[in-house]
């Protein structure tokens, strides 16, 4: 189970600024209210593309909007003034290749973007549809923010998009807190204030709705940043240059605002994994979904606003994988079900005698396959011999089919260090282990 699916950033080798309008109303209306689906700390939406509908992550840290390669997918999109590009972002391997195309036509209900420049990523590979359980199409950034205020409400599980006038923003002053931000190269940043050990300083973060995790900090862009003496080595996601890796550690208090934390999850993802991310002077890491879910928040761009409101959640605990094991969606299988016939019993009509039938039929229904995609080091998981690319078959006895992606997650970071019961197939056997969960962070008594 990923926490931190992933951070887009991205650096184009060849990149040609078009004008864009943005997301503009299409009617006289004020706002408009869509459903998102929230799945790791992720918001996903959907939005028509030249007519199609498609799925799309909403990603504040991002300025374009991608496409991944929809060849697998049965709709059929048509592109105009499509040409040939270099994607550059996190992680540690080379570019990868992509395509460029103009004049398309992105459609929520009530707003429209026309002449929207889309890019289109290439390698097959780069799936992020298996690490959330759902389809996933693309993401989109910087063009849906632009225009409008743009709220997330995350108890209501809905983006509302709201016309940018008095009306509405004075409505919103009412409820919220404001807080300055900054838009450099087209994404937002925040000054918050960190406080490692004993040392509290100000840090300019990007606000990102693409990271999952609650804060990422990078080590290498600030002499305040130390990775405290408690912490571990972890995957950290996937960018389009590869994996992220780094640690993982508590800090002693993140401020944004008025709005306090303690001891919050910080990542630390290694230098290597930065090093094709174009910085912005200052920026010294990002404040994710993990931090934001806590509250509504309502995105400004236009005047360099954010607007928070906490939420039943904001005080939650600040968990994470402590298994060790993370787990994808490895496609799907035909699994049988038993099905009553009937709830009342049903007289045969040529039955002379009048017989009824309480009987069961069977039928197939597609359900989901889950593989383990990355060990831990020194991890319950390790210790206990599972291994990547095990396919789970059952936890704590359940087949693993009956669990979403997002459920799995929950079992495997619980407040409480339980056992965990996984049975895997690996070259045809079926294997039982029983791990209990760790608590790696967890302060000593003497401490």
């Amino acid at each position: 189970m990923k926490k931190a699916i992933i951070l887009f950033f991205l650096l184009f080798s060849s990149l040609t600024i078009l004008a864009q309008d943005g997301f503009q109303f299409s009617k006289k209306s004020d706002k408009v209210s869509i459903p998102f689906k929230f799945i790791n700390n992720l918001v996903f939406i959907p939005i028509k593309v030249n007519g199609i509908e498609l799925n799309f992550l909403l990603d504040s840290g991002v300025e374009e909007t991608i496409l991944f390669s929809l060849k697998d997918d049965k709709k059929e999109i048509k592109f105009s003034n499509v040409e040939k590009i270099t994607l550059r972002g996190l992680g540690s391997e080379d570019a990868i290749e992509g395509l460029k195309s103009t004049n398309n036509i992105l459609e929520i209900e009530g707003l429209k973007s026309k002449n929207h420049l889309l890019y289109v990523i290439l390698d097959d590979e780069f799936n992020l549809s298996s690490h959330v359980g759902i389809p996933v199409n693309g993401i989109i950034g910087y063009h849906f923010f632009k225009n409008n205020l743009i709220e997330i409400n995350y108890e209501r599980r809905r983006v509302i998009i709201h016309r940018d006038n008095e009306r509405n923003k004075n409505k919103i002053e009412k409820k919220f807190k404001k807080v300055a931000i900054t838009i450099e190269r087209s994404k937002p940043y925040i000054i918050n204030t960190i406080t490692i050990d004993s040392v509290s300083f100000p840090a300019k973060l990007l606000i990102d709705l693409g990271n999952s995790d609650a804060i990422w900090l990078f080590e290498n862009r600030s002499k305040a940043i130390k990775i405290p003496s408690k912490n571990f080595e972890d995957y950290l996601g996937k960018g389009f240059s590869g994996d992220i890796e780094g640690k993982r550690a508590r800090i002693v208090k993140f401020k944004m605002s008025e709005f306090e934390f303690l001891n919050p999850l910080v990542a630390f993802p290694d230098s290597s994994s930065i090093r094709n991310v174009k910085i912005v002077p200052g920026r010294v890491g990002s404040v994710g979904g993990e931090i934001l879910k806590r509250f509504s928040v309502i995105f400004d761009y236009t005047n360099n606003l954010l607007y928070l409101k906490k939420n039943k959640e904001y005080y939650d605990p600040f968990n994470y994988n402590r298994s060790g094991v993370e787990i994808q969606h490895y496609g799907l299988q035909w699994v049988e079900e038993t099905v009553h016939l009937q709830t009342v019993p049903m007289v045969i009509v040529d039955d002379p005698f009048g017989k009824t039938i309480n009987g069961f039929k069977y039928k197939f229904k597609l359900k989901p396959i889950y593989e383990i995609s990355y060990i831990r080091k020194n991890s319950p998981a390790a210790s206990s011999g599972l291994q990547k690319g095990d396919i789970i078959v059952s936890i704590n006895k359940n087949p693993a089919y009956r669990y979403s992606l997002q459920e799995i997650n929950s079992i495997f970071k619980p407040e409480e260090e339980k056992w965990i019961t996984l049975e895997v197939k690996r070259n045809g056997q079926i294997l039982k282990f029983r791990i209990q969960l760790q608590d790696i962070l967890k302060k000593s008594a003497f401490e």
